[in-house]
């Protein structure tokens, strides 16, 4: 049984027959956004299609031509979550991300019954549709009830709970009714076959890749029935498949393994590149994707965490991806784990001339890692509540380096390279942290304008989740550069992670 919650009694699993040209066609969904061959203005549109506990490792290891047709024509980005004491790797929270476009902590929803929600005052993407262009049509459709029962508002046009008994096929049939004979410009469908077969029969399984060629002659339905529109041409699909969760090969999720934690976008249409793979890319990011294309402008009092894949934000640390090496010390990894380097991007250095000796290697002063290497150091240390840093970030881990012998004390110092400023005017300066405290560990924000001496403009002494801070800064009279230190001093503490840095002249 599901994990949902639902018991599900005769459901069909007919199979759903789609032509090797509508599979083709998906390709032909990417693109800019631009002009029609009549010079219009094509109407953007778009489609998103939640498969509840796909892997996209077993994606690929499937029949799953349609699926693979989409990934080929446009984006491919693997990505993570959360865990416990957040929220649990189950449905409820995951859809509620993906939908609100904000992190559990936001709209804590942090079970499958919804208990203590905040989602009035963090919408669906549909309802922010619906509220910023009454005149589209918002349709959205699941077969795991509590969706549109509870996560889509009443504000949305049309919300469909597929009786169980229809299951996968009833809400495809709807989907495609939909697309066919209505005029739709923001559909969202939910397909629960993936997570079912997962418990049944763990990921690892034969019924798991089977359940993802059942959902992926689904997706081709649905796609197909897009193409058949009579107003294709003039219009803009912008297509994303995405995931709650993952599914431990013995089957089941809820925990903080990496297998449970993970989740995708595949996404074609829009201004998105075909045949790409991004690693920036974060759960929150479909509905903020979604309203991105269709022309409604993100409000930042909104509070959203999602940023649209239709404008990427790399920052200094995500160039490093290319050099990140395999473990030296850290053997519970995994070998084949690519994540770390201690040589910092252009025009940024460390000062470890403080630093102790010995201890983990990875870990000797700042270092410059991801997600992946970072949270498998160790399990349950609650790193995997670094939710706001995106692909490549900097860390300074005291408790990690020093599970080896060590001499000293964890002193480095993470020094920016100089931004332009104005002497006289304000400035911000913003960066993405996460800092978990234990005494006498302590961190430290200092900024410098023109080589001058550094002074402290913030410092951490007590847990601070994940979240992006924004200093105001009073730039010296005559002052032109300014300069940022990120100061982490302790021994066998915690950690505190720095990312997306920048600073903003007024």
């Amino acid at each position: 049984m599901s994990s949902h919650g639902i018991t599900r009694q005769g459901v069909s699993r007919r199979s759903l027959l789609v032509s090797a040209a509508a599979l083709a066609a998906a390709g032909s969904l990417a693109g800019a956004a631009s002009a029609s061959a009549g010079g219009r203005a094509k109407t953007p549109k778009v489609l998103v299609i939640g498969l509840d506990g796909a892997l996209l490792n077993r994606i690929k290891d499937a029949d799953a031509p349609a699926l693979k047709s989409l990934m080929d024509a446009g984006l491919t980005a693997p990505s993570s979550i959360y865990a416990e004491p957040l929220a649990p790797t189950s449905s409820g929270p995951g859809w509620s991300t993906l939908i609100t476009g904000v992190w559990p902590d936001k709209h804590r929803v942090v079970n499958n019954e919804f208990t203590g929600h905040n989602l009035a005052a963090y919408p669906d993407f549909l309802t922010r549709i619906e509220a910023a262009k009454p005149s589209l049509r918002t349709y959205a459709v699941a077969s795991w009830n509590p969706i549109t029962d509870i996560i889509f508002s009443a504000k949305v046009d049309a919300r469909v709970s597929t009786p169980p008994a229809e299951y996968d096929a009833g809400t495809t049939a709807r989907a495609v009714a939909e697309v066919e004979n209505g005029n739709p410009d923001a559909v969202f469908v939910q397909l629960d076959d993936i997570d079912h077969a997962g418990h049944d029969s763990g990921a690892a399984s034969q019924a798991y890749l089977k359940a993802i060629h059942r959902a992926d002659t689904r997706v081709a339905q649905i796609v197909d029935a897009i193409k058949s529109r009579a107003t294709y041409g003039a219009e803009d699909w912008l297509i994303m498949i995405t995931a709650d969760h993952g599914h431990t090969d013995q089957g089941g999720h809820g925990g903080s393994s990496w297998p449970e934690r993970q989740t995708f976008m595949i996404a074609t249409g829009g201004t998105v590149t075909p045949g790409s793979v991004r690693h920036d890319i974060r759960m929150p990011d479909v509905a903020a994707s979604a309203l991105a294309h269709l022309g409604i402008a993100i409000d930042p009092a909104w509070g959203l965490d999602g940023r649209p894949v239709q404008q990427p934000a790399p920052d200094a640390f995500d160039a490093l991806r290319t050099q990140l090496a395999g473990p030296v010390d850290e053997t519970v990894i995994g070998a084949g784990v690519i994540g770390f380097t201690h040589t910092p991007p252009s025009g940024w250095s460390v000062d470890n001339s403080r630093m102790g000796t010995g201890g983990i290697a990875e870990w000797r002063g700042w270092s410059f890692t991801t997600d992946e290497f970072w949270t498998k150091t160790e399990r349950d240390q609650r790193r995997e509540l670094n939710i706001r840093a995106r692909d490549v970030f900097a860390v300074a881990d005291g408790d990690e380096w020093t599970d080896k012998t060590f001499s000293g004390t964890f002193d480095s110092t993470l020094v920016s390279p100089s931004y332009d400023v104005r002497g006289g005017a304000r400035a911000t300066l913003t960066y993405t942290t996460y800092y978990r405290q234990q005494a006498p560990q302590r961190g430290e924000v200092l900024v410098s304008y023109d080589g001058g001496a550094p002074v402290t403009v913030k410092t951490y002494t007590a847990d601070t989740p994940s979240v992006v801070e924004n200093i105001a800064l009073q730039v010296p009279a005559g002052a032109r550069k300014a300069q940022v230190r990120f100061r982490y001093t302790g021994g066998n503490n915690w950690y505190w992670v720095i990312d997306g840095v920048k600073i903003t002249a007024s």
